[in-house]
């Protein structure tokens, strides 16, 4: 979709328009979301970001998606400068002065961390907001160096874009999420974030998320997702965990999966970009658990994303299961 597309959907008569979810735990799906709920949201951001009229805000995210169209709604509600380039991994290659806003995914800022300029670039970004994906610990460590503010966002379509916000930045940076001022947020009884935000979804939101809340009753920070546990032997494994635990000793792409299996109902798989499954086993012995041991090793040429960068996870438990049926016909 491009902006004159998008600008044209919003600014006709209908007071909904269709999004797309991400797809990261199956295919995309459509839903209709209320224009007023999305401009309730970009207000939120704006106010407690202090963005004020004529500043920059960066759009370097697809359309297609929510977090491109909230950037476009912040910018309407706001009066901000809107600054276009195309969607790309290195979204501030050949951008000499810095935007006050911008909205990037994970693998956008570690691009632009390798190279001086793009760093050079980012450092000087006044509000920086990371989503779409997990900020790993490595990141975290050198964006804490960074001299403005630099956000990890919670959200999800559902929500339209974020609403909490992680500081990952100087003094403030903090491993809990701080939900907005006019958003609550509880757990079920599986452990599951509950959010209850009026202004932007008209029913309380229940959610994948297994979340820790803080004594305060307000903040939270994530545990890993309910369809991301891995239930082996009556042993319930969380995928992010185990996968946190090898990403520190390793420079392979990998990620990890699951299986039926007749007797322990899953097991554990490994996907690596690597030909040395031997190094990969080792590393796994060394750095996990018994429970945690994967069951089977498969070597693929890339790591399944969805369109927006996120782990594609049906794709992954699709590719174990053909490798499992495949190994039984030999």
């Amino acid at each position: 979709m491009t902006l004159n597309e998008f600008l044209s959907e919003w600014e006709s008569a209908s007071p909904t328009l269709v999004v797309h979810t991400s797809g990261s735990t199956g295919k995309p799906k459509p839903m209709t979301v209320e224009k007023r709920r999305m401009e309730a949201s970009a207000r939120i951001t704006c106010d407690f970001l202090g963005l004020q009229p004529g500043d920059t805000a960066l759009l370097c995210m697809p359309l297609d998606f929510i977090a491109g169209k909230m950037v476009v709604v912040r910018s309407i509600v706001r009066c901000l400068k809107l600054v276009c380039v195309k969607p790309s991994g290195h979204p501030l290659q050949g951008i000499t002065e810095a935007p006050v806003f911008a909205a990037m995914v994970p693998m956008q800022v570690y691009n632009s961390m390798q190279v001086p300029e793009e760093l050079r670039v980012l450092r000087q970004i006044r509000h920086l907001i990371i989503g779409g994906g997990a900020v790993s610990d490595d990141m975290a460590k050198l964006l804490r160096e960074f001299p403005n503010a630099v956000w990890s966002t919670y959200g999800m379509t559902e929500t339209l874009s974020h609403i909490a916000l992680r500081r990952l930045s100087g003094p403030e940076a903090s491993s809990w999420y701080t939900p907005f001022a006019s958003v609550c947020v509880s757990t079920n009884a599986d452990g599951c974030l509950v959010i209850d935000a009026p202004e932007v979804c008209a029913q309380p939101l229940v959610t994948n998320d297994i979340v820790e809340i803080d004594s305060d009753g307000r903040r939270f920070r994530i545990r890993g997702r309910r369809d991301n546990v891995i239930c082996s032997g009556g042993i319930k494994l969380q995928i992010e965990e185990m996968e946190e635990k090898l990403r520190q000793h390793t420079d392979v792409e990998f990620a990890i999966t699951k299986r039926p299996h007749p007797k322990f109902g899953e097991t554990v798989v490994l996907l690596a970009v690597t030909d040395d499954m031997e190094a990969m086993r080792t590393l796994c012995q060394e750095c996990l658990s018994r429970y945690e041991q994967p069951h089977a090793y498969i070597s693929v040429p890339a790591i399944p994303l969805t369109a927006t960068g996120k782990p594609a996870r049906a794709e992954m438990m699709r590719i174990a299961a053909e490798a499992a049926a495949e190994s039984q016909q030999h």
